[in-house]
């Protein structure tokens, strides 16, 4: 399109700004997405040691809490933040907290939001539980009227990148020393789902975490 004065612009949109996400729980088949609380410290504590080389906060803005009381300090603030809105991901199987996950970036009046903070534990990774957690997130945003669902991590950090692929974002580009913490350098990693490819992705989705997608052993027959 072009303007009145002759300059290509961006097409007109029929748009309102989206709605800040609620603190709402998001239910599925193999977990539940729920907001973190307090109470969730002493179980999602336990989950994390399963990782006792510490590998998954390699790429995580803090450094590994090894002491429950500062985890639950950690809680406590982290269940009081806005943006980042804080989740647990409680496992239907054994009713525990076995990870979290954040909305943050939270811009309604842009249609843009982010997934991070990603911290999914030994009992969590690989599992349906944790690509569920994924889609009932996704499937929320998009519920609520956001038309950019971004993904960005470490370049880096090849799980986290393997991961992005398989739910389905489009990889946006590479942002060259996006910022220092723990003391290096980040080149940060973009992706990206937006609204338009949403309800092919959620077809997806859903087929793939259909009982019936699953063997007698556990095991996957089509992959996502």
């Amino acid at each position: 399109m072009q303007n009145h004065l002759g300059q290509p612009v961006g097409d007109s949109l029929d748009w309102h700004p989206a709605t800040p996400p609620p603190r709402a729980v998001l239910k599925g088949q193999y977990c539940t997405v729920t907001p973190l609380l307090p109470a969730h410290a002493p179980d999602l504590f336990a989950a994390i040691q399963l990782d006792p080389e510490g590998r998954n906060w390699t790429y995580l803005f803090e450094d590994p809490i090894t002491d429950p009381e500062d985890f639950g300090a950690w809680a406590e603030k982290a269940s009081a933040s806005n943006d980042p809105l804080y989740h647990a991901v409680i496992s239907a199987e054994s009713g525990k907290a076995v990870g979290y996950a954040t909305f943050m970036r939270i811009k309604p009046e842009f249609g843009l939001i982010e997934i991070g903070n990603i911290h999914l534990s030994p009992a969590l990774q690989g599992t349906r539980a944790a690509t569920e957690m994924q889609y009932l997130m996704m499937k929320q945003a998009f519920a609520l009227g956001y038309r950019r669902y971004e993904w960005k991590c470490d370049s880096l950090n090849a799980p986290s990148r393997r991961a992005a692929k398989r739910l389905g974002f489009s990889f946006d580009g590479i942002f060259r020393q996006a910022l220092v913490y723990k003391g290096r350098n980040r080149d940060t990693a973009w992706y990206s789902v937006i609204d338009s490819e949403w309800p092919a992705l959620k077809t997806r989705f859903e087929r793939w975490l259909a009982a019936e997608n699953f063997d007698a052993s556990g095991q996957q027959l089509s992959k996502l």
